[in-house]
């Protein structure tokens, strides 16, 4: 039985297409630099510092694949606000011969959109079973942002498909985030690909992942380990009293943060 393949191999910027590449979203590095970004076939992650890219590269790869720009399936259609660039017109993506049954497109700062949308689906009648079950039978408004994000996953997240999530960890304690994990292996377990931008090291981990880096350079593929994120992390907690001296007496340091 061969290997799962996932279900998005690769994503091509049509290069001959593009106007220039001074300008918004094409003058990014991330998206600048981009010719071809091959992806592992269970979890791909997007990671930089704010403003590198990854979420517009995320969301435009969304788009191209058919889901609803603020989030959600594929068959949900509502805007608040068009807010997404027009990169995905830019965009080429090659998969494999495998066809996703389901997927969601999750952006942390349209989940209260999203459940919304939820909402009134639940109100429009006619179908067979209410369309709140999906979701665990409860609005995901009467949920904490984390049960919330938790209660999609656990109730409306399914094997065969292809998952897009931009910054899940912002709903999630770090527990909960170790909650997350349990949950997308054994979704990866059932045919599931995952391509997430992320800041967090506890989601980071996942050792059937290939990372992928935003900077000045473009995208570069690294190890785990040689994240900022991994190696931040783990010096701040095995030396926290030494740093917060550092951080906040240090004036050079301070300046390395962006503060004046």
């Amino acid at each position: 039985m061969e290997p799962f393949p996932g279900y998005l191999t690769a994503v091509r910027l049509k290069r001959d297409l593009v106007p220039g590449f001074d300008r918004y979203p094409v003058a990014i590095p991330a998206v600048r630099e981009l010719d071809r970004l091959p992806l592992h076939p269970k979890v791909n992650f997007l990671i930089g510092e704010n403003g590198s890219g990854k979420s517009t590269l995320l969301e435009a790869i969304a788009v191209k694949w058919g889901f609803n720009a603020e989030g959600g399936t594929k068959n949900f259609n509502f805007a608040t606000r068009e807010s997404h660039s027009e990169l995905h017109d830019l965009l080429v993506l090659e998969r494999s011969k495998f066809r996703a049954h389901d997927g969601f497109f999750l952006r942390a700062e349209s989940f209260y959109n999203v459940a919304t949308e939820i909402d009134q689906l639940s109100k429009l009648p006619g179908s067979r079973r209410p369309f709140i079950e999906y979701y665990g039978g409860e609005s995901l408004h009467r949920r904490s942002h984390g049960e919330a994000f938790l209660a999609l996953m656990n109730n409306r997240f399914r094997g065969d498909s292809f998952f897009v999530l931009d910054e899940p960890e912002s709903a999630l304690s770090p527990q909960r985030q170790m909650t997350a994990l349990v949950v997308m292996h054994r979704l990866i377990a059932d045919n599931c690909q995952f391509l997430i931008a992320t800041h967090s090291p506890i989601l980071l981990s996942y050792p059937d992942a290939w990372i992928y880096e935003c900077g000045e350079a473009g995208l570069r593929r690294v190890a785990y380990e040689e994240t900022q994120h991994f190696r931040l992390t783990k010096d701040f907690l095995t030396r926290h009293r030494q740093m917060l001296h550092h951080l906040l007496n240090d004036e050079s340091a301070q300046g390395e943060l962006g503060l004046e």
